[in-house]
Formats: C-alpha cells, sequence, structure tokens
C-alpha cells in the first residue's frame, strides 16, 4: 500500500517536472522565434529572404527562463544573424553584450568590426544557450553572417581556452574574420574561470542581396 503511493507521488513528481520543462522550452522557442522574425521581416520588407527557427535543444532550463522573460522588451532590430548548419546553431546578433542581450540572442561586442564587415567581429553568448553547441566546434566548420546588406561565409581556424583577461583575441586581424566567445568550462557549476575562443576567417567573396 505504502509502495503503491510512493509509486504515485514519483510518477506525479516526474510527470510535473517534465510539464515545467516543456512549457520552458516551448517558451524559449517562441522568443528566440520573434527576435528571428524581426529580422526576416525587416528582409522581407526589401524583398528578400527568411529564417528558420533555431534550435534550443542544449538549452539549461534556467537560460531558457531568462531568454523568456527578457521577451517583454523591445530593443533595436539585430545587426544580423549567425549560423553554423553543422551544429544546429541559428541566432539573431543583438547589439551590445548585457544581461538582457545576451539572454535573448548573441551580442555584438562593442569596439570590433560591425557582423559581415571587413575586420575582426567579435561575437558572444551564454555557454549554456546558443553557444553550448560549440563544444563540438571543429577546424573547417562553416559559419554564416546573414545580414540586410550580405551574406558572409567563414571557416573555422583555430579554437582557444584563455582567461577573461586574455582580450587580445579581439585585436583588429589582417583579414576579415569572426571570433565567438564563451563561458568555459562549457558545464562548469557557477561562474566560469576561463573562456573558449573560435577564430573564423572570411571564406569566398560575400554575396550581397542585389547579386554584386
Amino acid at each position: 500500500m505504502v509502495r503503491r503511493l510512493l509509486e504515485r507521488i514519483a510518477w506525479t513528481v516526474g510527470l510535473a517536472a517534465l510539464g515545467g520543462w516543456a512549457i520552458l522550452t516551448v517558451a524559449g522557442q517562441a522568443g528566440a522565434r520573434r527576435e528571428l522574425d524581426r529580422f526576416s521581416a525587416s528582409l522581407l520588407a526589401q524583398g528578400q529572404g527568411s529564417t528558420e527557427a533555431p534550435d534550443f535543444l542544449l538549452w539549461s532550463p534556467a537560460r531558457i527562463e531568462a531568454w523568456r522573460a527578457a521577451q517583454a522588451e523591445t530593443r533595436p532590430l539585430p545587426l544580423g544573424v549567425l549560423r553554423i548548419r553543422r551544429l544546429r546553431v541559428e541566432a539573431p546578433i543583438l547589439p551590445g553584450t548585457d544581461d538582457w542581450t545576451l539572454n535573448r540572442s548573441v551580442g555584438h561586442i562593442e569596439g570590433t568590426a560591425l557582423p559581415g564587415e571587413t575586420g575582426n567581429s567579435g561575437i558572444a553568448g551564454h555557454r549554456d544557450s546558443f553557444f553550448r553547441a560549440l563544444k563540438d566546434v571543429a577546424t573547417g566548420d562553416v559559419i554564416e553572417v546573414v545580414t540586410a546588406a550580405r551574406t558572409v561565409t567563414y571557416r573555422v581556424e583555430r579554437t582557444w581556452i584563455v582567461v577573461p583577461d586574455d582580450v587580445w583575441v579581439l585585436d583588429p586581424t589582417p583579414s576579415p574574420a569572426i571570433t565567438l566567445v564563451t563561458c568555459y568550462p562549457f558545464y562548469f557549476i557557477g561562474s566560469a574561470p576561463q573562456r573558449f575562443i573560435v577564430r573564423a576567417v572570411q571564406s569566398a567573396t560575400p554575396s550581397t542581396r542585389n547579386g554584386t
């Protein structure tokens, strides 16, 4: 009798937890969709393409909740969209790296080249949301940056593990590049002591929206 009661309680708690996780996941996907749709709308207004929904499978429940809370406030349109198709990453790029921005998207690091432009463009993201998939990144992976003006393709050249003070990774580069920054280790509990860096260099001439 007692055993059956305990089993019922365990099933009830398990189903409730599963239901809560599902609600947070759906809410997170809906919010990310909103940012991507805002960028898509700006492209469609110019007769251009749209974006696909991002994949949030690797997000932590806490980060999904923070991302959900960030949807209450509207900010400027995204600067573009970052895609790593092999890793199923698709994220809007918003200006800045404050908490609100990184709960909602990946952020362009102030003082670096704008996404898709000549120079070294720094992009930051949380290790337990958009950039968790970087744990599986490999040399040669293709990174796309889609802006209102053009699509720029990069290939991963190398990765580093550095300390937070190693800001030299954001220094200007002799050729167009993109530098992705996230905390490390990926599954560290608490404030992570290191940073994981991905450097990718432009691999082809950018394709502009008008085909020139």
